[in-house]
């Protein structure tokens, strides 16, 4: 049973809190009124979707519709205000088909519509322009996810995350890109471990049918005379033994103390470790010091944040052990 609520982002708050605002590229008079055009249609889009207008949104970023020409052909006088309003109609995508961050909110707003074939369109357009948009591929690797096409996902968040700690970006950012890989790679385990359950049991049960043939044929198939157990029972108890262990590396069990923080009791992502010798996990420890005090939550020693120092040994163990057992993977 999957520990993650599908359909529902973890903390996608934190990434996709806000729409992005990147103007139409500049060509001359003509192009530079047509970026305006577009950005008013974005600013327009921007307003509805914080008032949960979605649809309204959609409209402003996408719906077909072509500008009014602005001399010559008119039918009949007009000013250029009313130009300007005429031209609201008009999408900022229909405008500015090459401008990222158009295609990204409007996906964000099929985001939040939980419309996963659409996100995954406007935001491979999107990274298609940019592949440095961060919630670019938080929006794919969502629609992924909702897909149940794990590697993809894994793949998408693994380029956001990397993207967020080469710009030093906030921890809670990182944290929430985290968060989804791990929702993503816990469930590319879950799957496969039901799949592999299956094989095993599968190739058990026709080796355990081929053993008792093999006996059956050639007369070992009784118990000896004497009461003893028969070496068909002895190999059938081996056998079971073997498919036992050879299934007991992905059972999920307890993580050893020493990879989880002291103060989560989660897996370690980013540890730190303190003078004092305790390794906490750096945002939880960060937290700590900045709301309750500036002090080792363990030892009660002085703390000031620049006495931290990644501890890189533990994070390689957390990292050997995670490729070893995904299930780990799971947030409490």
């Amino acid at each position: 049973m999957a520990v993650f609520p599908r359909g529902t982002p973890l903390s996608s708050e934190i990434i996709l809190t806000s729409l992005d605002s990147t103007p139409c590229g500049n060509g001359g008079g003509g192009r530079d009124g047509v970026a305006q055009q577009a950005e008013l249609r974005r600013i327009e889009g921007n307003a509805c979707f914080k008032k949960a207008r979605l649809g309204a949104a959609i409209d402003c970023y996408t719906e077909a519709s072509k500008p009014l020409p602005v001399s010559g052909t008119l039918p009949f006088p007009v000013q250029r205000s009313s130009l300007v309003l005429a031209c609201d109609s008009c999408t900022a995508i229909a405008l500015c088909p090459d401008v990222a961050v158009y295609w990204m909110n409007r996906g964000l707003c099929h985001f939040r519509r939980k419309d996963w074939t659409k996100v995954e369109e406007d935001s491979r357009r999107a990274l298609a322009l940019d592949d440095t948009l961060v919630k670019g591929h938080y929006l794919l690797g969502y629609a992924m996810l909702e897909k149940e096409e794990f590697p993809l996902a894994i793949k998408e968040f693994e380029k956001g995350l990397n993207l967020l700690k080469s710009t030093n970006s906030a921890a809670n950012m990182i944290e929430d890109m985290w968060q989804v890989l791990a929702k993503a790679k816990y469930l590319d385990w879950e799957q496969h471990s039901t799949e592999q359950v299956w094989r095993m049991q599968s190739l058990k049960e026709a080796c355990e049918n081929a053993l008792q043939e093999h006996h059956f044929l050639s007369g070992t198939l009784a118990e000896d005379s004497d009461g003893s157990t028969d070496e068909y029972s002895e190999q059938l108890k081996l056998l079971s033994e073997v498919f036992t262990k050879a299934t007991l590396a992905d059972t999920p069990t307890d993580v050893p103390d020493y990879l989880c923080c002291q103060i989560t009791f989660e897996i370690f992502r980013d540890p730190v470790i303190t003078p004092s010798g305790v390794t906490y996990e750096r945002a939880v420890l960060l937290e700590h010091l900045r709301k309750v005090g500036s002090f080792d939550p363990v030892t009660r020693e002085p703390l000031k944040e620049h006495q931290l120092v990644p501890n890189l040994a533990i994070k390689e163990a957390v990292q050997a052990y995670l490729k070893e057992h995904s299930w780990a993977y799971r947030l409490n």
